[in-house]
């Protein structure tokens, strides 16, 4: 295969062909487009993988389309056999692409970025979530399954800290996906592979660039936790994600990757720099879209013991019993909330449960109380989980 790319034969057929799929994608609110050699194109739309044509990509297909997207690039993909970097449909999107070969050829996902900047209101995140942004100094997770949102949560706080404070803010990403414009910070970017080596060593670069906040797209490895762990020690606000499945699973991994003769060190560390974790699940709406259901993790006293003393299976506890004077919340609270405000249905609450069971309980005693005050004519009955608690005993 020629590695090189004269732009001036390209014709960009496929790249129009594509932007024409990436605007359908874009009408119908999906979040992925699927681009396979030997295959007809789909999108990932509402959660679901639909088909979006007939036509089968060709293997020569997809060797034009990653040409025209990639020209100088190009020989750089053939060499590593896949690649990350972003593509601008228009003023209103962009798409965040991993192209990659597979058996029968070239492939290729775009994840839709939107331009327009989140917050916490319009991700509909907790009030709590808004305070993060406040601290001076300390570590920050996002956490959840890939596709649930997490860089979006990001955005909506870097954003925040952008519009709100005078600070420095330095992101590393891969690849860079939301565009800041400078407001009351200053906004530096950078992108792994092409403004910087890895994670790791732009972050310790990053130390001596006089940054107050701090953006880690990703803590892959050993060597980027510790980094950004020492970072959030010395005074900076780090922000950074896991694919973990809740607050109790990232303490544990995060320690969990360190030597065994390290471990209490970690914890030690962990326990003083944590200041919160926001991990996510996407649940489908009852009008057929999708939201984040949030376990809220903010640290306090209680917190910090079980980290120090190797208690993680208690936090969810912890998360729980702490909802009304930490506004911490665990995922089953968070469900039951979105069920009694009727923007998901019980069957989603349930598929999406930490606990199905007690989850189940909670939902039963949630229509009792419903039932008995439509009976009383009673506007509001839920005034906390303590209500719906308090029922079942």
């Amino acid at each position: 295969m020629n590695n090189t790319v004269n732009v001036e034969e390209l014709s960009f057929e496929q790249t129009k062909k594509l932007k024409f799929y990436l605007s359908k994608l874009v009408e119908y609110n999906g979040s992925d487009l699927h681009v396979k050699t030997g295959a007809n194109i789909r999108g990932r739309i509402n959660g679901e993988i639909v088909s979006m044509s007939k036509e089968i990509f060709a293997y020569d297909d997809g060797i034009m389309l990653a040409k025209e997207l990639l020209r100088s690039r190009f020989g750089e993909f053939v060499e590593k056999k896949n690649i990350d970097f972003t593509f601008k449909l228009n003023d209103n999107y962009r798409f965040r692409v991993n192209l990659f070969f597979q058996v029968d050829g070239v492939s290729g996902v775009f994840r839709t970025i939107p331009m327009d900047m989140p917050t916490v209101e319009s991700l509909q995140l907790p009030p709590i979530v808004n305070k993060f942004c406040n601290f001076q100094r300390g570590l920050i997770l996002v956490t959840g399954p890939t596709g649930s949102g997490k860089t979006t949560t990001l955005a909506a706080l870097i954003n925040q800290i952008n519009l709100t404070q005078k600070k420095h803010i330095i992101t590393i990403e891969d690849p860079v996906e939301f565009i800041y414009k400078d407001a009351m910070s200053i906004v530096n970017q950078r992108n792994v592979g092409q403004d910087a080596i890895s994670f790791a060593d732009s972050l310790r670069a990053t130390l001596r660039e006089d940054p107050d906040v701090i953006l880690v797209g990703e803590m892959r490895d050993l060597e980027t936790i510790e980094t950004a762990m020492h970072a959030a020690e010395t005074g900076h606000l780090v922000l950074s994600t896991l694919h973990t499945v809740d607050a109790k699973e990232t303490i544990g991994r995060i320690v969990g990757m360190f030597p065994g003769s390290e471990q209490n060190r970690i914890k030690m560390s962990l326990a003083s720099v944590l200041q919160g974790i926001i991990s996510q699940r996407l649940v489908r709406t009852k009008d057929g879209g999708r939201m984040a259901a949030v376990e809220i993790l903010v640290k306090n006293a209680r917190i910090e013991n079980l980290i120090l003393e190797g208690r993680d299976g208690e936090i969810p506890d912890a998360l729980s019993e702490g909802k009304d004077v930490y506004k911490t919340q665990t995922f089953d609270q968070a469900l039951l909330a979105l069920y009694v405000d009727g923007k998901i249905s019980k069957e989603e609450a349930l598929n999406n449960a930490t606990s199905r069971n007690d989850l189940l309980i909670l939902l039963d005693n949630a229509d009792s109380i419903v039932e008995v005050n439509k009976n009383r004519d009673v506007k509001n009955p839920f005034t906390s989980d303590k209500d719906i608690i308090g029922l079942k005993k």
